[in-house]
């Protein structure tokens, strides 16, 4: 009988080995969330469902809308403002002649070209302009600068600037050559484009005498004179051309600053 039990305990010591162990039992959800187990995939997209929108098509109708609407603003502006500099330097034409009081009045003063299209018309001179101020001061005399090279100014802002802003190089010449482009040879304006360019000349100087300190402390800049020193541009080693390397000098009137144009107040 010992040995007989002895036999049967380990028939089923051997069967219990051989069974199967259950799996562990799955970790309980923590409350809140959902008993999904940890390395279950992500359920699927159904077949035939709609992919998410983006970008524009993600906004609600309304706002569809309004950007489509901006989008054309600016595309509408882009082609004018394109069409109208292409006609301004293009030769002269049945549009030019007839709509160019329409085409001034969007290219001057801010995007005047310096040249016409197929004939480049490079400079030959080094002008320079140059202001001077009469400055009124608190006690109530009154003083007269000496002259403020304000091309210099612009060259030495330039020079060693890899990205030089457009306001150093050319808002200053532009503003020069837009004056002597509407004056005769005596000062005076000629057409209405005259006014313009002189407002817009001693608005830019006033503007940089007040910022470079000219006045000094409580100062007012009552009138101003510019003047431009233009010099040839040397000819080449190679050249036998010979030309005057004398300064000469266009001198304008005083004119009186306006209330608030120191501040870019005056339109």
């Amino acid at each position: 009988m010992d040995a007989y039990d002895s036999g049967s305990d380990a028939t089923q010591g051997a069967e219990a080995a051989q069974e199967p162990q259950a799996p562990p039992p799955a970790p309980a959800a923590l409350p809140g969330l959902p008993a999904t187990p940890v390395d279950s995939p992500a359920p699927a997209a159904l077949p035939g469902s709609p992919e998410p929108r983006t970008g524009v098509a993600a906004l609600s109708p309304r706002y569809q809308v309004g950007a489509a609407l901006a989008l054309a603003v600016v595309a509408v502006a882009v082609c004018v403002h394109l069409g109208m500099v292409f006609l301004h330097v293009a030769p002269s034409n049945t549009v030019t002649k007839t709509h160019g009081e329409a085409i001034d009045d969007w290219i001057y003063p801010e995007f005047e070209q310096n040249w016409k299209l197929f004939a480049p018309n490079p400079l030959q001179q080094n002008i320079a302009v140059q202001v001077r101020a009469q400055i009124r001061t608190p006690d109530g005399s009154s003083r007269t600068t000496g002259w403020y090279d304000l091309s210099a100014q612009d060259g030495r802002d330039i020079d060693g600037n890899l990205v030089p802003s457009h306001t150093q190089q050319n808002e200053l010449r532009r503003a020069w050559d837009f004056f002597t482009a509407s004056h005769d040879s005596d000062n005076r304006a000629v057409g209405l484009r005259g006014t313009l360019s002189e407002t817009y000349l001693r608005r830019i100087v006033v503007l940089r005498l007040e910022r470079g300190g000219a006045t000094g402390a409580d100062g007012v800049v009552e009138r101003v004179q510019v003047r431009s020193s233009s010099t040839n541009v040397d000819p080449p080693d190679w050249s036998t051309e010979k030309v005057s390397s004398q300064a000469v000098y266009r001198v304008l009137p005083w004119w009186s600053v306006l209330p608030g144009e120191a501040e870019g107040d005056v339109k």
